[in-house]
């Protein structure tokens, strides 16, 4: 059976959310070990995307979860078509570049299913849709797994510097040990993120395949989908989004090598829990929770709030907005094949628009690592507010140098146009006193 056009833009389109999903959760892994000098920037984003690859093979339980559950089908719900999912993708793509622009750790878990969920109300109404599933599968696992994460993460950080506790004003040597460990740590939070995320999208070209009549419903994911899966989310991750792992892992508090290596080691356990369950994790949320009940749990440390509320707000609008894109994009679906090509131009538009934005503010690696006096090797890199205040008190003192120097350059003027006898500010002096 012959593949239409659609289901190859269904394909394509699935495939480039996948690498966005990449680029955009890779802080998930790699941003506290890079915060913390544990591993090189270019290093860390290149053995994710290795973990990535290959946790990609090790589950299909999430793709499942996806492709049979999420929207009511067969003879008594709703027959999804590929413009359906390749409406709800465009949401999901869209709401994803905005987030990264932004450089809000939001989910792209969320994204896709509130793009495929308001594709499939603005085709069939609000009863389309299996809210048990949404509920049980999507929305419980979002509230819980963070805070479970965050009070494993607040835990494990209490017992090691309990461990490796050392008089006031004392280093301890042992700390330092746990830069190595975050190499460990975040290698297995790699491999948990390729497990969970890239199977989302193995469901949504499932469930284009069965929509087309190409594969049976309940069938297992292809392998050629597998692969093409695998390498998409590597390549993303590969590519790094830097400004997500810059708020993950300097913006959230400031991370010591223990404390990244307690966030890692709860998130990787919270997300192959939830691989194996079947529940389609945000991993973004979870490694956020980590971070924080990590920096709850270091004495002297702080949360940054303001930066945590602002992330929490992108998870609240975070299904909302990607369904609202979808639901429109599906609309003009009805137009026919000018509807899809009118979603496809305004989509990539929309994606050229967001990635001409952000070479404006250009963030890279160095701005993804913190001050870390344990473990001695990294370096700490001023905001852009930091930034434009130590522009401005730089220029400030080159204008009192400028000023000075201009001072002294007049008063030896003045002292070599004084008359003999006097001063340059015309006292009397003796003969003696001017020789």
């Amino acid at each position: 059976m012959e593949i239409s056009l659609i289901v190859v833009l269904v394909i394509a389109l699935a495939l480039f959310f996948d690498f966005t999903n990449g680029f955009h959760d890779t802080a998930n892994a790699m941003a506290t070990p890079i915060a913390t000098g544990a591993i090189k920037p270019k290093t860390a984003v290149t053995l994710a995307a290795i973990l990535n690859l290959i946790g990609a093979f090790l589950s299909t339980e999430v793709a499942t979860t996806i492709s049979g559950g999420l929207i009511n089908e067969g003879d008594n719900g709703f027959s999804i078509g590929p413009e359906i999912i390749f409406a709800g993708l465009m949401g999901a793509v869209v709401w994803n570049m905005l987030t990264w622009l932004l450089g809000l750790p939001s989910s792209s878990s969320h994204a896709l299913f509130g793009g495929l969920i308001g594709a499939a109300i603005a085709g069939a109404g609000f009863g389309v849709v299996n809210y048990g599933t949404v509920v049980s599968k999507v929305l419980l696992p979002a509230l819980v797994a963070p805070v479970i994460a965050g009070l494993a993460a607040y835990l494990c950080t209490k017992l090691a510097y309990w461990i490796t506790k050392r008089p006031s004003g004392v280093s301890s040597p042992k700390r330092g040990g746990f830069r190595v460990g975050q190499i460990f740590s975040s290698s297995l939070v790699a491999l948990a993120h390729g497990t969970n995320d890239a199977q989302k999208t193995m469901g949504v070209i499932t469930l284009a395949l069965v929509a087309s009549n190409l594969q049976e419903s309940g069938s297992h994911v292809h392998i050629w989908v597998i692969t093409a899966c695998a390498l998409a989310i590597a390549l993303g991750t590969y590519v790094g989004g830097w400004r997500i792992i810059a708020t993950m892992g300097t913006g959230l508090t400031e991370v010591k090598p223990a404390q990244g290596f307690s966030a890692e080691s709860s998130t990787a356990a919270a997300i192959l829990a939830s691989s194996h369950l079947g529940f389609a994790l945000s991993t973004t949320q979870v490694a956020s929770g980590s971070v924080i009940g990590s920096g709850l749990g270091r004495k002297g440390a702080s949360v940054q709030w303001r930066t945590a509320g602002k992330i929490a707000t992108g998870w609240l609008f975070t299904l909302p907005c990607a369904a609202v894109v979808g639901a429109l994009a599906a609309a003009l679906t009805y137009l026919g094949t000018l509807g899809l090509v009118l979603v496809a131009v305004i989509g990539f538009g929309v994606v050229l628009l967001i990635w001409w934005l952000s070479r404006k503010n250009v963030i890279g690696p160095n701005h993804a690592v913190s001050d870390v006096d344990e473990a001695g090797a990294a370096v700490n890199i001023p905001t852009k507010k930091q930034r434009r205040k130590m522009r401005k008190a730089q220029r400030r003192a080159e204008r009192e140098e400028t000023e000075r120097m201009a001072h002294e350059a007049r008063k030896k003027a003045d002292r070599r146009q004084a008359p003999a006898g006097t001063t340059a500010d015309g006292t009397s002096t003796s003969a003696e006193e001017t020789r």
